[in-house]
């Protein structure tokens, strides 16, 4: 079999702080194949952001240590030299990031801006990357391509803007394209229309994808496999239909039963998760979940989780200390309406011993 197209191997990236250190991403393994769309999901400050930006080398500063390998076929991106990863950026791997507004200049005209991409990792004339950015803006469906590329980004609607950014990011055909909240703040027709644009490009140029985003709704059609983050962690980790049809992490149930859906009754009142991510600096001892958890054991407050593979389900993963029939039972009961407080019944009693974890860490073996 052939190796993964991207391969991130225990990825750490700390930044220090005047307040201390900041484990934005802790210990963090996934892999990309060609023409395979990963989603990476969480609330703001999960990590998500920060460990693809790190893929791109954007996160090098003196302030900043990273820890890890970042295979991109064969290259260890995290040890390349800024030249060197200046050659990958834009054009092998690309990235659409979460605000066209404030990523596109506003004194230079759309064309201008498309056509500096190409230029700077193609030799070719600065009439053929103009034409170059002409067929771009037509791939992303804006119309009357040949007048709006002499326009600037003022003169583009929100979801127009989206598109000059999916355009710049394919002005070298890249293998590998990184979208960060592609259709945040857009309304709900235009980011369907985004959405169906990633997917339609995907199929025509072959190209892998990584979707970046705070909303499961999002990456429910498009995706192949989802990493849901919590804390700089992977908390789970499985194909699509397995996050959608069998959840197995208390935070991911958080996160489905907080997203409308179109088969609910009308009157049935969404269930936000309670409480508030925790600081990266100070984080929460043994599961960094626990504060916020319905299920919660005290064991939960000492014993370090890790990712696991659930049982009986390949390539289905989850850092949590409950047993896999607890966690399915819990879920069945979610998904026929009950709430968190009548379903802690099936949760283990806190006498009883946790089962045997691999790889699990305390706080008397130095665990965070």
């Amino acid at each position: 079999m052939s190796p993964a197209l991207l391969q991130v191997e225990d990825l750490r990236v700390q930044f220090s702080t005047d307040d201390g250190i900041v484990h934005a991403v802790d210990g963090i393994s996934y892999s990309v194949d060609a023409g395979q769309t990963l989603g990476i999901v969480g609330e703001s400050g999960s990590g998500k952001t920060v460990s693809s930006l790190t893929t791109l080398g954007l996160t090098r500063a003196k302030n900043t240590t990273i820890e890890g390998r970042i295979m991109f076929e064969g290259r260890d991106l995290v040890s390349l030299s800024d030249d060197e990863l200046r050659k990958i950026r834009g054009d092998e791997i690309a990235m659409i990031f979460q605000d066209p507004l404030s990523s596109l200049h506003p004194f230079y005209k759309v064309g201008t801006q498309l056509s500096e991409a190409v230029l700077i990792h193609r030799k070719v004339s600065k009439a053929d990357a103009r034409n170059r950015a002409v067929e771009l803006l037509e791939l992303v469906g804006i119309p009357d391509p040949q007048r709006r590329v002499d326009q600037y980004p003022h003169e583009f609607s929100g979801g127009m803007r989206q598109r000059v950014m999916i355009a710049m990011a394919l002005a070298n055909e890249p293998k590998l394209l990184i979208a960060d909240e592609p259709t945040t703040a857009l309304d709900v027709t235009v980011q369907a229309q985004i959405l169906a644009l990633l997917n339609d490009l995907q199929r025509r140029l072959g190209m892998a994808i990584i979707v970046i985003t705070h909303d499961l709704g999002v990456v429910a059609e498009i995706t192949d496999h989802i990493a849901v983050m919590y804390a700089g962690r992977i908390v789970e980790r499985a194909p699509t239909e397995a996050i959608f049809g069998a959840p197995q992490h208390p935070y991911t149930w958080g996160l489905l039963k907080s997203i409308p859906r179109l088969d609910s009754p009308r009157d049935e009142e969404l269930v936000p998760i309670s409480g508030r991510p925790p600081s990266l600096i100070r984080r929460p001892s043994g599961c960094h979940f626990h504060p916020r958890c319905p299920y919660v054991r005290d064991a939960h407050t000492r014993t370090d989780p890790r990712l696991e593979p659930v049982t009986g389900d390949s390539g289905h993963e989850a850092a949590c200390l409950l047993a896999t029939d607890v966690r399915t039972r819990i879920w069945r009961g979610l998904e026929a309406g009950e709430t968190s407080g009548t379903l802690r019944h099936l949760v283990v009693e806190e006498d009883q011993p946790l089962r045997a974890h691999a790889g699990h860490r305390t706080i008397a073996d130095g665990g965070s």
